[in-house]
C-alpha cells in the first residue's frame, strides 16, 4: 500500500489552466497592437509605470469576480516545465466554488472537485478539496485499475507527494487566484524597473473572443519570473481564461520556451454548484 500511493498525487497539487499553442504560433494569429506603452511614454506621466493599465485592468477583473462570480465549472488545460522537464498537455474537468466572507467569517469555503480526462495515463484521476474541511487536507485518488484498487487518500496541498510534477500547491487554482496572482507580480515588477506592455485584439480561446495583454521583460533578471508572458482576457466576461509565460530563449534567435500555460475552456459561471459536488460521497465520483 505505502508503494501505491506515491504514483497517487502526482495528481493533487495544482493546476490553474493550460494553453494548446505554442509563443510564435500565438504570435501569428494576432492582429496590430491596441497600443502600446514604453517607459517614456506612459500616459506622460513621470510617475506612471508600463504596467499600470495592465494592473488597473486586473484589479477590476478581480472586483467583478470577487461580487459577482460565485462559481463555475471548466476545462483546465495545463502544461507546465518542471526543472528542465516540459510535461504534457494535461485536460481536466473542474468545478470551482469561490471563497465567500461575510462580516469577517467565511459563509462559503473555496471548493474544488476536479477530473482528470486526458492524458490517458491520467484518466480517472479525481482531486476534492474544501477549504477548513480534513484538517486542511484534499482527497485523492487514482483512476483505472490502480483506483479500484487503492481508496482514496487525504494529503496536504504542500506535501511532497501533492507537489510532485506540479508549480503551484492545489489551493492556488482558479481564475480568481490566478488574477490575485497576477497583480502580485505586477507590483512587484513595477518596484524593479521597466517593462513593455502591449495589448491585442482578434485572439480566440475555443469559440471566445479575447484581448490579449502581453508583458516583456527585454532584460533578463533572475528576480524576473518571465521573459514574456501572455493574459488572454475574454471580451464578454472580462476575466482572464488564459494564462502563458515564456522564458528567455536559449540561443539568439531562437523562441522563447514555455515555463507554464494554463486555459480555461468553456468557462461558465454562475452554475449553481452546491454542497453535493465538492462531497466525495457524490454517486457521479469515484472516491468511496
Amino acid at each position: 500500500m505505502r508503494l501505491g500511493t506515491k504514483f497517487l498525487l502526482i495528481l493533487a497539487g495544482a493546476t490553474f489552466s493550460v494553453a494548446p499553442n505554442a509563443y510564435s504560433q500565438e504570435e501569428s494569429r494576432f492582429n496590430e497592437p491596441v497600443y502600446r506603452i514604453s517607459k517614456k511614454d506612459a500616459a506622460g506621466a513621470a510617475s506612471s509605470h508600463p504596467l499600470d493599465p495592465a494592473l488597473d485592468m486586473a484589479r477590476q477583473a478581480l472586483q467583478r469576480i470577487q461580487s459577482e462570480v460565485n462559481d463555475y465549472t471548466a476545462t483546465i488545460v495545463k502544461r507546465e516545465r518542471i526543472g528542465d522537464e516540459l510535461g504534457d498537455y494535461e485536460y481536466i474537468a473542474c468545478k470551482i466554488r469561490n471563497r465567500k466572507v461575510v462580516d469577517g467569517e467565511v459563509v462559503t469555503p473555496f471548493s474544488v472537485y476536479l477530473t482528470f480526462l486526458k492524458p490517458s495515463s491520467l484518466k480517472g484521476r479525481e482531486v476534492l478539496y474544501v477549504e477548513n474541511q480534513r484538517d486542511g487536507n484534499l482527497l485523492a485518488h487514482e483512476g483505472g485499475l490502480k483506483g479500484r484498487l487503492i481508496p482514496a487518500i487525504p494529503l496536504s496541498p504542500t506535501s511532497g507527494l501533492a507537489m510532485s510534477g506540479q508549480r503551484y500547491p492545489l489551493t492556488d487554482i482558479g481564475v480568481e487566484n490566478l488574477v490575485t496572482k497576477l497583480i502580485e507580480r505586477g507590483e512587484r515588477d513595477k518596484k524593479i524597473g521597466p517593462c513593455e506592455v502591449t495589448f491585442r485584439r482578434g485572439a480566440k480561446i475555443g469559440d471566445r473572443e479575447c484581448t490579449v495583454l502581453q508583458v516583456t521583460h527585454a532584460e533578463k533578471k533572475p528576480v524576473y519570473d518571465f521573459h514574456i508572458a501572455q493574459i488572454f482576457i475574454d471580451d464578454e466576461m472580462q476575466v482572464p481564461i488564459r494564462y502563458a509565460a515564456y522564458d528567455w530563449p536559449e540561443e539568439k534567435g531562437a523562441s522563447p520556451q514555455v515555463i507554464e500555460e494554463y486555459t480555461y475552456l468553456n468557462l461558465k459561471p454562475n452554475v449553481g454548484l452546491n454542497d453535493k459536488d465538492f462531497d466525495p460521497a457524490n454517486e457521479s465520483y469515484n472516491f468511496e
